[in-house]
């Protein structure tokens, strides 16, 4: 049996947790890793990305089947999961690691990102707010400290996962049924 093709996506929209919760309750999505994106300092601990000064945003970096579920789609959760419209912050989390970005890994998605944004803004999907979402090529990437990985499922009563990242998860299975599996 071959294995399926496989493509990456990198997004960031805040906390990590939030969107590692999401994306790992995607159908196609084969793997999902919290981690630091496009910053300055090689090897950030999550300390020194909190402090805003290693240039580094909070990213979830999936791994996805495209003939399972396109890179069009990832984004059309991505932007149901968080406000692109909010410069650095989502929620009471605020600094530049919070920032909403698409890191791309081909000329294709760097297209399609850009085409997406352009879509929802001049469809005002966020009213007469501006989506501040960057869209840049992906650089480098370093994966979160083991701690962080799966955080939701090891902590769901902890009160930033009952409070923010549960109302998330159950917004992505309202909105999206037919894409959803159990993490």
């Amino acid at each position: 049996m071959s294995q399926p093709a496989v493509e990456y996506a990198t997004l960031a929209g805040g906390c990590f947790w939030c969107l590692e919760a999401v994306f790992l309750r995607v159908k196609g999505v084969l793997e999902v890793q919290s981690g630091y994106s496009n910053g300055q300092v090689a090897h950030p601990t999550y300390e020194a990305v909190c402090t805003g000064q290693t240039g580094h945003a909070e990213v979830v970096r999936l791994t996805f089947d495209p003939a399972v579920v396109p890179y069009t789609v990832l984004l059309e959760v991505f932007f149901r999961s968080h406000d692109p419209t909010t410069l650095n912050r989502q929620g009471h989390d605020v600094g530049t690691q919070y920032r909403s970005a698409i890191f791309t890994h081909s000329e294709d998605q760097l297209l399609a990102a850009r085409a997406c944004v352009a879509a929802l803004q001049a469809g005002q999907a966020y009213g007469d707010a501006t989506i501040v979402t960057e869209v840049q090529p992906a650089q480098t990437f370093y994966p979160a400290e083991p701690e962080h990985h799966r955080y939701f499922e090891l902590h769901p009563a902890a009160g930033y996962c009952a409070y923010v990242v549960a109302p998330k998860v159950q917004a992505f299975k309202q909105a999206f049924p037919h894409l959803s599996v159990e993490a």
